[in-house]
């Protein structure tokens, strides 16, 4: 009998993001007036489960929606794009998680998230997943949900023998705990500079030399920065910089998840880190050269202005 697919599981947060396009983001007290809005389902947790799901490994979510229609679309996106939400618990008393994201012209965007149910997430997920986490070869975490069930979940699959990649987004303060339970940690610029100290992370040499100071801490970093690269480093030695792939730039938003999903099906397939990479990297430049309507997600039923 032939072995399934490797098993990518995904503990992290849903969201239901509105998408505004206008010519500028506000400032402080200003009202701009914009172009369009259209809903998509997201949450790191759940564009980077999708990004694996479509880099063709077996994808699961381990997450939690509230008990209305935000949570029934984010369900039904995860089916629709192959991902076992089995173990995404609808929570009661609370919301689903959501976000604003307003994009300018240049494609550039700055977003606001009220995380609602991902918050309810804990412990208890995970016992109850324990089936899925037996099979789990990556598991893939974010910050976007309380740190105590990031632990909880990292310490549950290491015992099986998986593998713990954590992208430490949005940047906060990880306890000691969490950090040696990571086998390689993802960050973006704005995140190396928290973590690793560094005061500018936008060139590849500046990704490097944050990826070399992260595995002090971490047995393998990796550090993309932006339209230049990804670099990567780990405590056997290894050392190397991709540049990105030159593309023109539709949309950034939902690339590092795309990325950091593709990247962790790669690695549960066994490819070496420098393959897992270049896939990852291909990913990523795809999307950012995808319009938002053009990349999947909500059907068309879904209202848009």
């Amino acid at each position: 009998m032939t072995a399934p697919p490797p098993l990518v599981t995904v503990f992290g947060s849903l969201h239901y993001d509105i998408m505004v396009e206008a010519p500028d983001r506000p400032r402080k007290g200003e009202t701009v007036t914009g172009h369009a809005w259209h809903p998509k389902c997201g949450g790191k947790g759940g564009n980077q489960a999708v990004s694996a799901a479509r880099a063709g490994v077996r994808a699961a979510m381990i997450g939690a929606v509230g008990d209305d229609d935000f949570g029934r679309a984010l369900l039904d996106n995860l089916d629709r794009n192959g991902v076992d939400q089995r173990f995404v618990r609808v929570a009661s008393g609370a919301g689903s998680g959501m976000s604003v994201a307003i994009f300018d012209d240049s494609g550039d965007y700055g977003a606001v998230i009220v995380s609602g149910s991902n918050l309810t997430l804990g412990e208890k997920d995970i016992t109850e997943a324990a089936e899925l986490i037996a099979q789990t070869a990556v598991l893939l975490l974010q910050n976007e949900i309380p740190e105590a069930a990031n632990i909880a979940a990292a310490r549950t699959v290491k015992a099986h023998g998986g593998r713990v990649v954590l992208n430490a987004a949005p940047a906060r303060k990880l306890t000691a705990e969490l950090i040696a339970l990571t086998d390689i940690v993802i960050v973006n610029a704005v995140e190396a500079e928290f973590l690793a100290g560094v005061s500018v992370v936008d060139t590849l040499e500046g990704a490097a030399k944050a990826a070399g100071m992260l595995v002090d801490s971490y047995p393998a970093a990796i550090v993309t920065a932006g339209g230049e690269g990804v670099a990567y480093c780990d405590r056997d030695g290894r050392a190397f910089a991709l540049p990105a792939m030159p593309v023109k730039v539709v949309s950034t938003h939902g690339a590092g998840d795309e990325f950091v999903g593709a990247f962790a099906a790669g690695l549960a397939r066994g490819e070496p880190v420098e393959a897992a990479l270049a896939a990852a990297n291909a990913a990523a430049a795809s999307l950012v050269a995808t319009p938002e309507r053009e990349r999947g997600g909500l059907d068309q039923s879904e209202p848009a202005q």
